[in-house]
């Protein structure tokens, strides 16, 4: 039988910083997320505000102003997504690992682990982009994350919250495919809207 050790977490271990660790499927999301705002959202919305503004003083124009509003916001968006996909760090959990690197918990591992009351729980560590509280999916980068990072079965780790700190106890790591909910279409997207209003048009003469 193994003996476990008690291992406390580095309180200052900052983040790799330029570099984002994440999943494959991660990485798809976010890249589906960035071509459907290039490729479709941000010209429908281009498309409302060229029509808007056509129509007189912008200044008391509600589409127009909307729509600019929203085209910043968009780009805000595409900036953010470009930057972390060209920082990506892709890990999969799938690729064979040999030594310690099979047996601890490093990013991408699935931990069960029990706490002082022994309840016992289940999580994934992924990308600071892929927290999922839903899926048990915490950040490398969290205090449970940080928490469970290199320990092994058997081994007793301290939970530093905000709430306080807690005594874990590692039941199992492994490591195997951690899906993503896929990027979805936002409901309410101007792409996704049937058409542009258009503006009324004078009666036929005669």
């Amino acid at each position: 039988m193994q003996k476990g050790s008690t291992r406390k977490p580095q309180a200052d271990a900052p983040a790799t910083r330029g570099k984002n660790y994440i999943t494959p499927s991660g990485l798809q999301r976010l890249q589906d997320e960035l071509r459907f705002l290039l490729t479709r959202e941000r010209p429908a919305v281009t498309e409302v505000v060229t029509w808007a503004a056509s129509n007189g003083d912008r200044s008391d124009n509600a589409d127009y102003q909307y729509g600019k509003r929203r085209l910043r916001q968009i780009d805000g968006r595409i900036r953010f997504l470009t930057k972390r996909i060209e920082d990506a760090e892709v890990v999969d959990p799938e690729t064979p690992r040999a030594g310690q690197r099979a047996t601890r918990a490093f990013f991408g591992a699935t931990v069960r682990y029990a706490n002082s009351a022994g309840e016992e729980r289940v999580v994934s560590i992924v990308g600071t982009d892929e927290v999922d509280l839903k899926r048990n999916y915490v950040s490398w980068v969290s205090p449970l994350g940080r928490a469970l990072l290199k320990s092994a079965p058997g081994d007793s780790v301290v939970l530093r919250a905000p709430g306080g700190s807690e005594d874990l106890t590692v039941l199992e790591v492994c490591y195997e495919r951690i899906s993503m909910e896929p990027f979805r279409e936002p409901p309410g997207s101007q792409a996704s809207s049937k058409g542009l209003p258009r503006r009324s048009q004078p009666p036929d003469e005669g």
